[in-house]
């Protein structure tokens, strides 16, 4: 018998070596993160403001995001650039080429044909169109400056070609429109539409305030169109960026110009509790595999109002054309966009950290421990100093199963302004089981990328009691941290649920007091509500209490609620809904 050549034998084993090839890469992949957490873990860019130049403060805010060659592209208030992502996870800072995003306020984009557009809101100046069709480079081109004295604009290009802009951002004046000629350069309408105002009359989540506690009046800003099933949806925020109720609320038409109609299920984008609050002016996006999902901007407000982070919500259209976003454990762990079948689904991943006991290497001043785990982005724990000695310990009291981490930093006094090149932090997370032998679970001690709000999924899930951060650098001056979230399944049992619990509307029928009896080793509860009992799409996160006075309700509507209670475990059975008319 002939022996093979050497030749045959590699042609045969060509095949073998394919399938071994695309068997590893999926391992490879299968291994890679899988979910995302908010609030974003973006390089946000520390601001510029000519009146607040001593202040020193990262933000990230009023996102606009669009899909380009099947990629993405997020533009952000003054961020002196813009990220691109391939799965709305994973995002890239990009420098344009040509520069003209300095000084941009609430930006607007929109994929037309070949090419990316681009404008940014100028209450005091003209502005122009921008455009090009390669934002990776962003040689970006201007149309003359035809646009003037517009805050807070949108651009909206029709499947017909015709083009609007609609802009507003004012606690006096609505939300308005002009038409835009192509043909002409973008030129405007002489005709501004004038669309609709807040009615904090009737519209409770519109009250300006921490829990739309204040009298003043709200603004209305951060429009956004989105067209879906033929149907306009023209989305807006209010009542004020730097509170925890930061919302968008959406009105329909069938026409770009209306009129339009207030949507029943306002606010549409709504997240009052837990971590990172906040969930207004943002922008809706088609994303892989048909899901919607909506960017929105989260409340730091911590050195000045306006020191912001993004936030991602899955997005949808029920079976009656309402749109609404799922905030519901908006700030844990949620399957990513890529995830095929699970995109936007909640992981089930609890909190173990919450109000855990907390040992540090050391503390400045007031700003304790015990800030590192309450659940409250705008407290936050500072270290005497910012060396490779500082360390935070966390006791889980009970071993518990940690899938995921989210180490969130703080800017105590950074003096540090614009986009600075090279910034980086690097630090470790270990495991342990008893105190004494350690695991490491995260090892970024040579990380060279910034990462503010730095989010890791342990590629195999790890059981410990113990966690133990060290810090080996971070570019401030000093290190603060807002919070170590621990995330997994604890190893003991889901509350039981929840007894009585009783919804009163009051006089004032935009509000609403809510209680509920509290229920042993629970951590906190979602209050959840809507305009029928299967249109649950609102939740409020409440920790620590059994009892919320709600102001977000509008005076003509019906609404149904119920709650379930929650801990590192998982989460109780819900109650009966409650009809409160």
């Amino acid at each position: 018998m002939m022996k093979p050549s050497n030749n045959k034998i590699l042609l045969l084993l060509i095949p073998v070596i394919m399938v071994v090839s695309c068997l590893s890469s999926v391992q490879a992949q299968s291994k890679g993160p899988t979910t995302y957490c908010n609030p974003l873990n973006l390089d946000y860019t520390y601001m510029i403001y000519n009146a607040h130049q001593d202040l020193s403060y990262r933000s990230g805010a009023d996102p606009a995001v669009v899909e380009f060659r099947d990629e993405y592209y997020m533009f952000v208030t003054r961020s002196m650039g813009y990220w691109h992502s391939t799965d709305l996870t994973n995002w890239t800072f990009i420098n344009p080429e040509k520069w003209y995003f300095q000084g941009s306020n609430a930006p607007a984009a929109f994929n037309y044909k070949d090419s990316v557009l681009y404008v940014a809101g100028d209450p005091s100046g003209s502005m122009s169109i921008l455009y090009t069709d390669n934002p990776k480079k962003g040689d970006w081109k201007a149309t003359p400056a035809i646009l003037n004295d517009l805050q807070d604009p949108a651009l909206f290009i029709d499947d017909d070609g015709k083009t609007y802009m609609y802009w507003g951002s004012s606690n006096v004046f609505p939300i308005r429109v002009k038409t835009l000629d192509r043909s002409k350069r973008f030129r405007p309408s002489e005709k501004t539409w004038e669309l609709f105002k807040l009615d904090m009359s009737k519209h409770g989540w519109e009250r300006f305030g921490e829990n739309h506690a204040d009298t003043a009046r709200g603004y209305m800003e951060g429009a956004w169109m989105t067209k879906h099933n033929g149907t306009y949806y023209l989305q807006y925020a209010a009542p004020g960026t730097e509170f925890n109720v930061y919302a968008d609320g959406v009105y329909t038409s069938d026409s770009p110009l209306g009129p339009f109609k207030y949507a029943p299920n306002n606010p549409i984008s709504y997240k009052p509790g837990g971590f990172a609050n906040g969930a207004g002016h943002g922008s809706t996006v088609l994303g892989p595999q048909n899901q919607w999902w909506h960017f929105a901007s989260a409340s730091v407000s911590v050195n000045v109002n306006w020191e912001r982070r993004l936030n991602m919500f899955p997005t949808f259209f029920d079976k009656d054309g309402l749109m609404y976003m799922n905030t519901s454990f908006g700030d844990y762990p949620h399957f990513a966009p890529s995830v095929p079948g699970k995109m936007g689904q909640f992981a089930g991943w609890m909190l173990l950290s919450y109000n855990k006991p907390v040992k540090v290497s050391s503390t400045l001043e007031k700003f304790g421990a015990e800030n590192i785990v309450d659940e409250n982005i705008r407290s936050f724990w500072v270290a005497q100093k910012n060396d490779d000695q500082q360390w935070i310990e966390i006791d889980l009291q009970k071993p518990g199963k940690v899938y995921a981490i989210q180490l969130n930093y703080h800017d105590y006094k950074s003096d540090l302004y614009g986009k600075i090149p090279g910034l980086k932090h690097q630090y470790t997370i270990e495991g342990s089981t008893d105190g004494k032998s350690w695991k490491m679970l995260v090892d970024k001690k040579n990380n060279d990328k910034d990462v503010p709000n730095d989010y890791v999924e342990l590629p195999t899930p790890e059981t410990v009691r113990y966690v133990r951060f060290r810090s080996y650098h971070a570019p401030t001056p000093n290190l603060a941290i807002s919070g170590l979230r621990v995330f997994g399944k604890g190893s003991g049992k889901a509350p039981d649920r929840v007894k009585s619990f009783t919804v009163k509307r009051q006089q004032d029928r935009r509000d609403a007091q809510i209680n509920w009896a509290a229920i042993p080793g629970a951590q906190g509860y979602n209050i959840r509500w809507g305009i029928a009992p299967d249109k649950l799409y609102s939740s409020w996160m409440v920790y620590g209490e059994n009892s919320l006075y709600m102001r977000s309700l509008t005076v003509d509507q019906t609404y149904y609620f119920t709650i379930e209670a929650f801990n590192e475990n998982g989460v109780s059975k819900q109650v009966k809904v409650v009809k409160v008319n």
